[in-house]
């Protein structure tokens, strides 16, 4: 008899659950620092009419954080339902609740890879060639949960330094996202900036994708003026995520979604993820599993 009441009551949860999901009113997305919030907010107003039209929400609220822990301690703390989170950042949420999101899709490259790199940026009149022309100079970090401008040149510079990043250089110092750090750079406050790239194509169009690029397509730099001089080895890319009270099924309908996006609208898919991709592929949280282990042993949750 205990038995039956307990199946009965876990159907009943079961469908209360499914009919939450179904009356899902407003949809919270967060939208990680990194650009200015202006051009965030542009860059995703197109995914929130979709949205909208797609499942009928009332209201999808975008939340341009400040910083990439902004994000995090939104879907750790249940005011966001949805982000696209950078290896690193997803990592510091898997840590502290590996219970509070789901990786449902990443970013495929226009090569078909799903990794992408940290590059070093330097200015050309610099005379910085090569990672080890900077020692005794300044680093520019970007955020510190950012994944490729931080966590990776973190730990692996001093593969090709030989030592740790507050020994070989002058000073490091954090920028406020990956825009900021760039601009730095190229303005002479640090001596090597470190963002993200696809590390594929060009580099007078700044890649295909990443913050370089953005910076280009905006005329904010001149890419003459820039020389790359240090590249990580390939980094998994980050996951889209959904916060696991929303149910299985919103994980579902949400996938299939952002998987016709780029065919749907090439222009809005490009627009949220500022470059020349391919499209999204499915993934697990176990794609994660290393860049989980290197943030614990290097920067703790």
């Amino acid at each position: 008899m205990l038995k039956k009441t307990l199946l009965a009551a876990t159907a009943l949860l079961a469908l209360a659950g499914g009919a939450a999901a179904q009356n899902l009113k407003e949809f919270r997305v967060g939208i990680l620092g990194g650009e200015n919030e202006a051009d965030r907010l542009r860059n995703y107003a197109c995914l929130s009419d979709h949205l909208k039209k797609e499942f009928g929400f009332e209201k999808v609220s975008l939340f341009p954080a400040a910083d990439y822990d902004g994000v995090i301690q939104g879907l750790l703390g249940g005011t966001l339902d949805f982000a696209e989170l950078g290896a690193s950042g997803y990592a510091a949420v898997a840590i502290k609740d590996p219970k509070a999101v789901t990786p449902i899709l990443t970013t495929q490259q226009a090569d078909g890879s799903t990794g992408y790199y940290s590059i070093g940026l330097a200015l050309k009149s610099s005379g910085i060639k090569t990672i080890k022309d900077a020692k005794g100079k300044k680093l520019g970090y970007a955020d510190p949960d950012s994944t490729s401008g931080y966590l990776v040149p973190l730990t692996q510079i001093p593969k090709d330094t030989g030592a740790p990043n507050d020994k070989f250089f002058a000073s490091t110092q954090f920028n406020g996202g990956h825009e900021n750090n760039l601009l730095a750079a190229y303005d002479g406050k640090v001596d090597v900036a470190v963002d993200d790239s696809s590390g594929i194509g060009d580099f007078k169009d700044g890649y295909t994708s990443g913050t370089f690029r953005k910076e280009v397509d905006k005329g904010a730099v001149d890419p003459n003026k820039l020389v790359e001089v240090w590249r990580s080895p390939l980094i998994p890319n980050g996951p889209l995520v959904v916060r696991n009270a929303l149910g299985a099924e919103w994980q579902t309908k949400l996938t299939d979604f952002f998987l016709k996006l780029p065919t749907a609208d090439a222009k809005c898919f490009n627009a949220i993820e500022g470059g020349d991709f391919k499209g999204y592929v499915k993934v697990k949280p176990d794609f994660y599993n290393a860049v989980i282990e290197v943030r614990k042993a290097a920067i703790g949750g």
